[in-house]
């Protein structure tokens, strides 16, 4: 049996897709909603609840014998600063927790490549990268690095475990408006805007398989950066915007511009309560051009990626054809 957290998300519903047609039986932790496209699956025992609730937590965990901590906060609104550390570290601590009291157990946790540390002068990074406290983080940089030291905790007390940490994680989603699809979604509207910058990314189905994959193999207290390649952010709406038959962005917002919105945004969000749309995190995450080194997932796994151009053109098709069914 395995169970299965934030199941519901991009990363979680590929998962549970694979776990099923692997033929595995499976508990899925879900908070809203269950998909409908695969809420009567025979194979699956939906619970309703989170990862904040700590009994829940151990009654869920009677006859597993594999855990995918994939529920998490993605946000770097300041006003969810309390919920980013609330979700991402008290409730992966509280998963820890719960597996320290099953031995045998295995867990995969899923962190991101925020959590990887940074060194100046280096634009390579690796998982070896060491994390500097005394550099600024984002909230939500800071939520996944302390969440991983609560798996690391965990390890040092005799858990087997692994830690993923994936890029900017490519998919179609149903909902355009949540994870990455925003990105697809931005460039289907014609937005006329782009940053300077670069960002890396990984195609979804390549996250699942290396979790899958790692889960299976003799591996615990070790992490794995998941990522394909590094795009720039013209690059990658020209590319989508041609998958599409948008039309791509093509006015480029010069820096000064982009510190200027990101303060504006902080006032009018004071003001109304509402979470700015450009914060100071992400204009300047848009500025940064590091790459994510795949190394080792590659040589310990004989892994391979598919390519961003292939990965893009799967979600650009997936996403009209989900468009299409949608005005029909």
């Amino acid at each position: 049996m395995i169970l299965v957290t934030g199941g519901t998300g991009l990363i979680g519903s590929f998962l549970i897709r694979q776990l099923l047609a692997d033929g595995a039986s499976l508990k899925v932790l879900y908070r809203q909603e269950i998909p409908a496209e695969i809420k009567h699956e025979s194979q699956i025992k939906w619970i309703k609840g989170d990862i904040l609730d700590t009994a829940l937590l151990r009654e869920a965990l009677q006859d597993v014998s594999q855990v995918y901590h994939c529920a998490g906060l993605v946000s770097y609104a300041p006003q969810d600063a309390a919920l980013l550390k609330e979700i991402n570290v008290t409730g992966t601590a509280n998963i820890v927790d719960a597996c320290l009291e099953k031995p045998g157990i295995k867990l995969c946790h899923v962190s991101s490549i925020a959590a990887i540390g940074h060194e100046k002068e280096k634009q390579t990074l690796t998982e070896e990268t060491k994390w500097d406290a005394n550099e600024v983080h984002s909230v939500y940089a800071s939520s996944k690095y302390f969440g991983e030291l609560e798996v690391w905790r965990g390890i040092s007390e005799g858990l087997q475990a692994i830690i993923v940490n994936p890029s900017v994680v490519l998919g179609p989603a149903v909902d355009w408006s949540r994870s990455s699809t925003q990105l697809f979604k931005y460039v289907f509207q014609e937005r006329p805007f782009y940053t300077r910058g670069s960002a890396n990314f990984v195609d979804v189905r390549d996250v699942i398989k290396a979790m899958t994959a790692l889960m299976q193999a003799d591996i615990t207290g070790e992490r794995f950066i998941l990522n394909a390649g590094l795009l720039s952010y013209e690059t990658f709406f020209t590319t989508v915007a041609r998958e599409l038959q948008k039309k791509a962005p093509s006015v480029q917002v010069p820096g000064f511009l982009t510190e200027i919105l990101w303060r504006a945004e902080a006032v009018r969000s004071f003001f109304t309560s509402k979470r700015p749309l450009i914060t100071k995190e992400t204009a300047r995450i848009a500025k940064k051009n590091h790459r994510y080194s795949n190394n080792k997932i590659k040589t310990w796994l004989n892994f391979e990626f598919n390519s961003l151009e292939h990965t893009i053109t799967w979600c650009g098709r997936e996403l009209k054809q989900m468009h299409q069914d949608q005005q029909t």
